[in-house]
C-alpha cells in the first residue's frame, strides 16, 4: 500500500505570521490537531495543539493575543512521499515518534499529511502497534 491510499488529501497550511488564536479556531473547526505552516512556498513547521499548549500557554508571559504561529511551531519538519511505501513512512514516523508526518508529491507540493489515526485505519494490524508502542514509549 502506498502513502497516498492512506493519508488525508488536500491539506493546506497557514502563514508563520497567522495568530494562535487563528490557529485553535482552525483545528476545532477542522477537528485536527496540527497545522502546517508555510513561507515562501516552502513548508517550514508545523503547529500542534501540544505545541500551543507546551510552547505557548504554559510559559510565563505568553500573551495568546499577539503571539503567532512562528512563536509556538516546530521546526525541521521530516515529510515523506505519497508514493512511499506505507510501512516505510508508519517506520519513519516510529523513529522520529511523530503522529502526523506532511506528505510530498514529485514536484515537491505537500498534498497530505499522514496521521497516526490513518496509519490505524489503514496499515496492517502488526505494523500498527508496534508504531503505537514506539511513539507512546515515553509515557511509562
Amino acid at each position: 500500500m502506498k502513502v497516498k491510499d492512506a493519508m488525508h488529501k488536500g491539506v493546506d497550511w497557514v502563514s508563520p505570521e497567522t495568530a494562535v488564536t487563528e490557529l485553535a479556531k482552525l483545528m476545532r473547526a477542522g477537528d485536527i490537531g496540527s497545522i502546517p505552516i508555510g513561507e515562501n512556498d516552502r513548508l517550514i513547521g508545523m503547529v500542534t495543539d501540544r505545541d500551543i499548549v507546551c510552547k505557548g500557554l504554559a510559559e510565563d508571559g505568553f500573551d495568546s493575543r499577539s503571539a503567532t504561529a512562528r512563536d509556538v511551531m516546530t521546526t525541521g519538519i521530516h515529510c515523506c512521499r505519497e508514493d512511499d511505501d506505507l510501512a516505510k513512512a508508519v517506520r519513519h514516523m516510529e523513529e522520529l515518534k511523530i503522529r502526523r508526518l506532511p506528505v510530498i508529491n514529485k514536484s515537491m507540493r505537500m498534498v497530505g499529511i499522514l496521521s497516526v489515526g490513518d496509519v490505524g485505519q489503514s496499515a496492517p494490524r502488526e505494523l500498527v502497534s508496534e508504531y503505537v508502542k514506539s511513539v507512546s514509549a515515553h509515557h511509562h
